[in-house]
C-alpha cells in the first residue's frame, strides 16, 4: 500500500496486477473509500495494472478543511499517474469519480485511453441541496448522514438481502473525514460540465442504475448524448451499482476495456478527391458533346439516306423514261414500215448494181433491227 505524496498531501494508493499490464485508473464515489473496488479486483487485476487511490478528503488520504474544486481533484489522478510513471491509463470512475473522470477526458484527452463513467452526472444542482448538506455534515459529522445515503444507495431489496455488503459501505461513510466530505460536497455543487464534455472524442461507456435515484438514468443518458460514440449500459441497481450488480458491473466494464478497436475507414486524400471532383466535372462536359456527336451523326445519316433516295428515284425515272422512249421508237418503226409502199420486184435484166439498194431499203423496215437499235440508246 504505496502512499504518494502531491505536494504537502500525501495518498493512500493500491496497486494490483501485473506490472508491464495496462493500467487501469479506478476513482471513487462521494464518501467511499478504495474499498468499494473489492469486488472488481480479482477480475480486473489479471488483465490490467489496477490503480486505485482514496479521494482528497476521503479515506487515508489528505482531507484539506477547504473547498475543493473537480479540476483540483482531476489534479490529484494525474500526479499519481505522474508518480507511477504511467503515461496513459484507462479509466473508472464512479460518482464524484465519474466527474473527475469528465474533466480528464475533456482537459487531458491523451492521458486516458478507454473510459468508464459510472452512476454520474456532469451538474447536479441545485446549490441549496448541497448548501444544506454541508451544513448537516459539519454541524452533526457523518453519522447523520449514514441512513439517508444508504437508502439513495441501495434498493431495499439489496439492503435485505445483502446487510454485511450495506455495513461494509456505511463503515467507508464513517471513515470519511466530515470537514473532508463537506470539501467534496462544494466541489460538486460548483461544477457544470455540460457544455465542455461535448468536445470528448475517446471511447466512453456510460454506466447507469435503472433504479438510481441521485444520478438517475436521464442524466447518464444525458451524457451519452453529449459525446459522440457513447454507448450506454443498463445494471439492475441503485446509484452504487458496482456493489449492488457487482459480477455485471465487473463483466460489463472487462468486455469494453478489452474489445477490439472498432475499424475506421480513411478519407480519401486531399488530392484524391480533387482527382475524383476533376473527373466528375469532365465526365459532365464530356456528356453534352457525345449527345451533339451522336446528333450530327444521326442528322449525317439522314442526310445519307435522303440523298440515296433521291438519287434512287432519279435513276428510276431515268429508267422508266428511257423505257418509254424505247417503246416510242419501236411503235414509230413499226408505223413507219406500214405506210411505205411494196417494193416492185426489179426486172431480170436489171445490173446487178440495184441489188445493194433494194437490200438497204429492206432492212430499214424489219422491226427486229430497230429494237435491237432502241436496246442500244438505253
Amino acid at each position: 500500500m504505496p502512499e504518494i505524496l502531491i505536494g504537502d498531501d500525501v495518498f493512500n494508493v493500491e496497486i494490483d496486477g501485473p506490472e508491464d499490464a495496462p493500467a487501469l485508473l479506478l476513482s471513487n464515489s462521494l464518501g467511499t473509500s478504495l474499498r468499494m473496488w473489492d469486488r472488481q479486483i480479482p477480475a480486473w487485476s489479471k488483465t490490467f495494472r489496477v490503480i486505485r487511490y482514496d479521494s482528497r478528503g476521503h479515506g487515508a488520504s489528505a482531507a484539506p478543511d477547504r473547498p475543493y474544486s473537480i479540476g483540483e481533484l482531476a489534479g490529484d489522478a494525474l500526479a499519481i499517474l505522474d508518480a507511477l510513471d504511467v503515461d496513459t491509463a484507462h479509466f473508472v470512475g464512479l460518482s464524484k469519480g465519474g466527474m473527475v473522470g469528465q474533466w480528464l477526458l475533456t482537459h487531458h484527452p491523451d492521458r486516458i485511453g478507454r473510459a468508464v463513467l459510472a452512476n454520474t452526472a456532469p451538474h447536479m444542482g441545485p446549490p441549496q441541496m448541497w448548501n444544506d448538506r454541508i451544513a448537516a455534515v459539519r454541524e452533526g459529522g457523518m453519522e447523520t448522514l449514514i441512513d439517508s445515503v444508504l437508502a439513495r444507495w441501495f434498493t431495499p431489496q439489496f439492503r435485505d438481502s445483502d446487510p454485511e455488503s450495506i455495513e461494509a459501505v456505511a463503515q467507508m461513510l464513517r471513515d470519511t473525514p466530515a470537514h473532508g466530505y463537506a470539501a467534496c460536497c462544494a466541489a460538486i455543487r460548483d461544477m457544470d460540465q455540460r457544455e465542455p464534455i461535448r468536445s470528448i472524442a475517446g471511447e466512453v461507456m456510460v454506466i447507469v442504475g435503472e433504479n438510481d435515484p441521485a444520478t438517475t438514468p436521464a442524466a447518464g443518458q444525458a451524457i451519452v448524448d453529449s459525446i459522440a460514440g457513447a454507448s450506454l449500459t443498463v445494471l439492475p441497481a441503485a446509484h452504487l451499482s458496482n456493489i449492488e450488480a457487482a459480477e455485471a458491473f465487473t463483466d460489463a466494464v472487462l468486455r469494453f476495456l478489452t474489445r477490439r478497436p472498432a475499424k475506421k475507414t480513411a478519407a480519401p486524400a486531399p488530392a484524391a478527391r480533387k482527382r475524383a471532383g476533376a473527373g466528375r466535372k469532365a465526365a459532365k462536359k464530356a456528356a453534352p458533346k457525345k449527345a451533339a456527336s451522336r446528333t450530327s451523326a444521326s442528322k449525317k445519316s439522314t442526310a445519307k439516306k435522303s440523298t440515296a433516295k433521291k438519287s434512287a428515284a432519279k435513276k428510276s425515272a431515268a429508267k422508266k423514261s428511257a423505257a418509254k422512249k424505247s417503246a416510242a421508237k419501236k411503235s414509230a418503226a413499226k408505223k413507219s414500215a406500214a405506210r411505205k409502199p411494196a417494193a416492185k420486184k426489179p426486172a431480170a435484166r436489171k445490173s446487178a448494181a440495184k441489188k445493194p439498194a433494194a437490200k438497204a431499203g429492206s432492212g430499214s423496215t424489219r422491226p427486229g433491227a430497230a429494237a435491237r437499235r432502241g436496246r442500244t440508246g438505253r
